[in-house]
C-alpha cells in the first residue's frame, strides 16, 4: 500500500467516510479540514522546491521561500496556520491589500508592466475548492468582510489602539449615512470576533519587511497578547448599550474630545478610498 492510500484509509477509518467539499455536498469543517490539507501541501512543496531546485541547476546553497500573505489576511485570521503564508521571509507582510492594489496600479502605468493590471483586477481568491458553473471561491464571501473594510479596521487598531468600543464610535461617526448604528456594530463585532479567535495564527507569522506603521507583526510590532475571549462580553454589551441610545435619540453619536475624526477634507470619504501610504494615518478614511 502507497503512502497515499495509507493515509486515505486512515482518514476514512478516523471520519466513516466523510470528506467533501462545501460544493460537493459537504459540511463547513470538511470543507475548511480539506482546505488546510491542500494549504499545507503548498508550503511543503515550496520548502521542497527552494531546498532541491539548486541541485537541479547544479549550484550550491539554497533558495529563500517568499511569503505572499498580507496585512489583511493575518488581522482577520483568513489563512491556515503553518500552509502557504509560512516563508523564509514576507515581503509584503507589513501591507494592507488596498495598498498593494494602489501599488500595482502605479506599477502597471509607470514601470509598463501591464500583467500587474490584471493581477490586481482579478478578484481575491485562496483557490482551495473547485469552480463550478454556479460557484467560484471568493476571499471576501469568505471572510464575511471587504478588504477595503479590513484596511481601515486596521488602522484604527493599530494606529489609533482602538478597541471595539472606541472603533464602533468612530466608525458611526465616519459612516453616517452609509450605515445605521446597529448595522456598524454588527460589522466591528464581526470583525473582532475573528480577530480575537484567530490572534494566535499571528505568533508564528513568517517574519515581513517592516514597511507600514498599521502593520500587525506579533514578533517585533505589534506585541499584544494572543488570547482573547471572542465574546468580547463587556465591549459589546457596550456596543449595544451605545446603539439603543442611538436609536433612541434618533441621531448619531459625534466622536469624544480626543477621539479620531475621520472624514475631514483631503481624507477621503471612508469605505473603499484606497489609502496613499500610511505617513498619513487618516488616509483612506
Amino acid at each position: 500500500m502507497s503512502g497515499e492510500e495509507k493515509l486515505t484509509a486512515t482518514l476514512d477509518a478516523l471520519t466513516n467516510g466523510l470528506k467533501e467539499l462545501k460544493v460537493d455536498g459537504g459540511s463547513n469543517i470538511e470543507n475548511l479540514g480539506l482546505q488546510n490539507i491542500q494549504a499545507r501541501i503548498r508550503m511543503v512543496l515550496a520548502f521542497m522546491m527552494a531546498s532541491l531546485m539548486p541541485w537541479v541547476h547544479n549550484k550550491s546553497g539554497f533558495y529563500l521561500v517568499l511569503g505572499s500573505s498580507n496585512v489583511d489576511e493575518g488581522l482577520r485570521g483568513y489563512l491556515t496556520k503553518y500552509d502557504c503564508s509560512s516563508a523564509d521571509i514576507n515581503p509584503i507582510g507589513s501591507v494592507s491589500k488596498q495598498d498593494l492594489r494602489a501599488f500595482l496600479r502605479w506599477a502597471a502605468i509607470h514601470l509598463k508592466y501591464s500583467s500587474l493590471a490584471e493581477v490586481e483586477s482579478a478578484p481575491p481568491t485562496a483557490e482551495l475548492e473547485p469552480i463550478r458553473a454556479n460557484y467560484s471561491q471568493l476571499d471576501e464571501v469568505d471572510m464575511g468582510m471587504t478588504y477595503e473594510e479590513l484596511s481601515i479596521y486596521g488602522r484604527l487598531r493599530k494606529i489609533f489602539r482602538c478597541g471595539p468600543v472606541s472603533m464602533f464610535q468612530n466608525l458611526c461617526h465616519s459612516w453616517c449615512g452609509r450605515l445605521s448604528p446597529s448595522e456598524v456594530a454588527d460589522k466591528v463585532k464581526h470583525f473582532f470576533k475573528y480577530y480575537a479567535i484567530n490572534r494566535h495564527k499571528m505568533t508564528v507569522l513568517t517574519p515581513s519587511y517592516h514597511a507600514e506603521s498599521y502593520s500587525p507583526e506579533d514578533n517585533r510590532f505589534d506585541l499584544r497578547q494572543f488570547l482573547y475571549n471572542s465574546r468580547w462580553s463587556y465591549q459589546f454589551r457596550k456596543i449595544n448599550e451605545l446603539v439603543q441610545e442611538m436609536d433612541k435619540d434618533g441621531k448619531w453619536e459625534t466622536p469624544a474630545e480626543g477621539q479620531l475624526t475621520m472624514q475631514t477634507g483631503a481624507q477621503g470619504s471612508g469605505m473603499g478610498v484606497v489609502a496613499a501610504g500610511s505617513a498619513n494615518p487618516n488616509a483612506g478614511f
